[in-house]
C-alpha cells in the first residue's frame, strides 16, 4: 500500500521581520531622536503640517538655485560655496529622476 502524505505546512517558512515598522495605533516602538528642540511640540506640528525636514530642504534648495541662476545672470563670480551647492542640488534632482523611473505608478502629483 502506498504511503499517504498531507501537507498541512509549506517545506519551508520564512517571514520578515522589520521593527521599523511596528505601530500599535499610534504609538510607535521605535522613535529616532533628531537633537534637543527648543520647542519640541512646534517642530512636531511643523513636520505633520507643512512636511518633512527632506521636503522643507527641498523647497529651500529649489529658491536657493533660482535666486542662484538670476545672480549668475548679473554677473555673480564663482565661488566655492555656489558650486557645491549646485552639484548637490544636481546629485539630488538625479535621484528623483532615478526613483521616480524606478517607479511606474509614480504620479504627476509630485
Amino acid at each position: 500500500m502506498p504511503d499517504f502524505k498531507l501537507a498541512l505546512a509549506p517545506n519551508q517558512l520564512t517571514q520578515t521581520i522589520n521593527p521599523w515598522s511596528w505601530t500599535f495605533g499610534n504609538v510607535s516602538l521605535f522613535s529616532i531622536n533628531l537633537g534637543k528642540s527648543a520647542a519640541p511640540d512646534v517642530e512636531a506640528r511643523i513636520l505633520d503640517e507643512v512636511g518633512s525636514y527632506g521636503r522643507q530642504l527641498g523647497r529651500i534648495g529649489e529658491a536657493l538655485s533660482v535666486i542662484v541662476d538670476w545672480a549668475e545672470a548679473q554677473g555673480l563670480p564663482e565661488h566655492k560655496a555656489i558650486t557645491d551647492l549646485k552639484l548637490q542640488l544636481e546629485h539630488v534632482d538625479v535621484i528623483r529622476r532615478e526613483e521616480k523611473a524606478a517607479t511606474p505608478t509614480a504620479t504627476a502629483a509630485e
